[in-house]
């Protein structure tokens, strides 16, 4: 059979455009979508039998306003609709000033990931957020909590190295990493 391959051609673009993931800085109107973005992510936490990371109102629209005061505070879109939160922020981070263990490289600046929430229904969100950290800093680090088993297998994946545990301001120990693609 043949077919008009030209026709395929231009439906496949077409497709992949209206399904176009853009990532860009947030702002204040975009805190009610990061809200309902990290309402989603506590839904698949909680189902996933994580049931301690996140609670009390964390986070809140003031944390959002200071990823944004920061300018670390970032949406991910998908057909022009918000489909995942993140902030990436640039060193230092207070609470990795002690580790028990030991960073790849504690004389470099680096950045931080934190607060990464999506809907249960996009995929390949946290492989984008990686793609966008490294164009950002060679010098990469992030935690999670122990129970958090889908970040920590997406961390590992993502080839960062687990190099011990910090202590948040609350006292809650978090699993840390760091992954560098500079020397």
């Amino acid at each position: 059979p043949t077919g008009d391959t030209g026709q395929l051609d231009a439906d496949l673009r077409n497709r992949t455009a209206r399904s176009a993931i853009m990532i860009r800085k947030a702002t204040e109107k975009d805190i009610p979508a990061a809200m309902e973005l990290f309402t989603a992510a506590k839904s698949i936490m909680r189902s996933d039998g994580n049931s301690a990371q996140w609670g009390d109102g964390y986070p809140d629209a003031g944390i959002v306003r200071t990823d944004i005061s920061m300018g670390g505070a970032h949406i991910i879109e998908q057909d022009g609709k918000p489909v995942a939160y993140f902030a990436l922020l640039p060193s230092p981070e207070p609470t990795y000033s002690s580790i028990d263990g030991k960073w790849l490289d504690d004389s470099s600046p680096y950045h931080v990931i934190h607060r990464i929430a999506s809907i249960p229904e996009s995929h390949g969100v946290f492989r984008r957020i990686i793609e966008y950290a490294l164009s950002v800093s060679g010098n990469l680090r992030i935690d999670t909590h122990r129970d958090n088993r889908i970040m920590r297998r997406l961390i590992e994946k993502a080839g960062f190295s687990h190099c011990g545990v910090i202590v948040l301001a609350d006292g809650s120990e978090r699993l840390a990493y760091q992954k560098i693609t500079q020397r």
